[in-house]
């Protein structure tokens, strides 16, 4: 998708630091942060959004919640509340799949 922010990301077009980063996802903070810990899991094919998701994308959301473990384990949240959303429909301000995790205080509610 040419206009994607998300896909210019993640070719690097537009700069960010990722804190993780393998051959299908990247994750990295979200720019306007609604907790201490607000990090989005963001697959690097474009998916428009979860009612594209299809029986090809099981192993890439296996990914998704495997990264998301080792992220709580790694910001010492197991013991803090914390919530992984994936939003849909207009709520969903960019249409690229994208899982957000946040952790700590939450700031606002997304």
């Amino acid at each position: 998708m040419d206009n994607c922010i998300f896909c210019k990301i993640i070719k690097k077009e537009i700069p960010k630091d990722f804190n993780y980063e393998s051959e299908n996802l990247v994750v990295f903070p979200d720019i306007n942060p609604s907790a201490d810990l607000h990090l989005l899991i963001v697959p690097k094919m474009h998916i428009g959004g979860i009612g594209e998701i299809g029986e090809e994308q099981t192993k890439l959301l296996g990914e998704i919640y495997a990264i998301v473990n080792k992220l709580v384990l790694e910001n010492k949240l197991t013991d803090d509340a914390y919530r992984v959303v994936v939003n849909g429909g207009k709520a969903q301000h960019v249409p690229h799949l994208h899982f957000h995790l946040l952790g700590g205080q939450w700031k606002k509610f997304i």
